[in-house]
This record gives C-alpha cells, sequence and structure tokens, in this order.
C-alpha cells in the first residue's frame, strides 16, 4: 500500500481550510484517511499551520510521500520550531 501525506479540503465556497493526512494514495482527496496530522488555514496570515512533527516524522520513516506543499508546510513547522526551542531554555 503507497502511503502520502496529503491535504484534506474542508470548509466552505470560496472559504478553504484544509486537514493534512496520511492516507492511502489511491483513495480520493476528501476520502477515507489514515491518520489526522495537522490543519493548514491559507485564509489566515502569519502562522497558519499546525502540525504533529513527531507522527509526521513516523509516517515518512515507514515510507509515505508528503505532496509538495505538505513538504513546504513540513519545513515552515521545523524552522519556527528550532526558532521557539532555543529561546524556551
Amino acid at each position: 500500500m503507497a502511503v502520502s501525506i496529503r491535504l484534506r479540503r474542508e470548509g466552505a465556497l470560496n472559504r478553504p481550510y484544509y486537514k493534512v493526512v496520511v492516507a492511502d494514495s489511491r483513495s480520493p482527496r476528501d476520502g477515507k484517511f489514515i491518520e489526522l496530522v495537522g490543519t493548514y488555514d491559507p485564509k489566515k496570515t502569519g502562522h497558519n499551520s499546525t502540525l504533529k512533527l513527531d507522527r509526521i516524522e513516523h509516517w515518512i520513516g515507514r515510507g509515505a510521500q508528503p505532496s509538495d506543499t505538505v513538504r513546504s508546510l513540513i519545513k515552515k513547522n521545523r524552522k519556527a520550531a528550532e526558532s521557539v526551542g532555543p529561546a524556551a531554555l
């Protein structure tokens, strides 16, 4: 089974809201998924996504392929986590 990490569209017309899910690559965009690992709100300014980076790393370690958009969200969230991390110590 080929697993992908991708966006699932939710929200009203002209007000998109996305959930980041781990799903079988053969299932439809808004169909069944294995696990919910985050959210993304493109209409919100600033930091507009929340991700469970530990679960995403788990799935990538198991062979899941993130989509291009999810890959960029992971990169942004890692950068934000690194900038907050040393300041908290």
